[in-house]
């Protein structure tokens, strides 16, 4: 049986340390911590962890990420901690985003007016597509 990676510091040389909760408890041979099994199941994809993290940079909240991903944004906010993610923030910028289907991605691009007076990115969202545009705030 392979013997899972230590989550402190990766290393595979572990023993049995005893049954916590019905789950296997190991002692990692390296630096001494002691651990237990992942739950099966209950891993997220990370797919859905890169795309929160990209989300997050591109300056989409965290509320209006787990609507998007069905992520609580709860998970995006200790992801974001997790790997350290610094948004650039932005005073006179603000991000808008549509989501697209192919046909309607094309569209969006053939009319040159779209391509004007913003910044714009777009990221694959699953089996659409997320178009994220900067409009500059307009002052009265």
């Amino acid at each position: 049986m392979n013997k899972p990676p230590c989550p402190k510091c990766d290393s595979t040389d572990a023993t049995k340390s005893g049954v916590i909760g019905d789950r296997q408890r190991y002692k990692c041979k390296n630096c001494g911590y002691h651990f237990t099994v992942a739950k099966v199941g209950r891993e997220i994809n990370p797919y859905y962890v890169i795309k929160a993290l990209q989300l997050y940079i591109e300056g989409v909240s965290y509320r209006e990420i787990e609507r998007l991903l069905g992520v609580s944004h709860v998970s995006v906010m200790n992801w974001v901690k997790k790997y350290g993610v610094k948004a650039p923030r932005q005073t006179e910028y603000h991000p808008t985003y549509q989501i697209l289907n192919q046909k309607e991605l094309t569209t969006f691009f053939q009319d040159t007016k779209n391509m004007k007076g913003a910044g714009l990115v777009v990221t694959e969202l699953g089996d659409k597509f997320m178009l994220i545009r900067w409009e500059r705030f307009k002052h009265a």
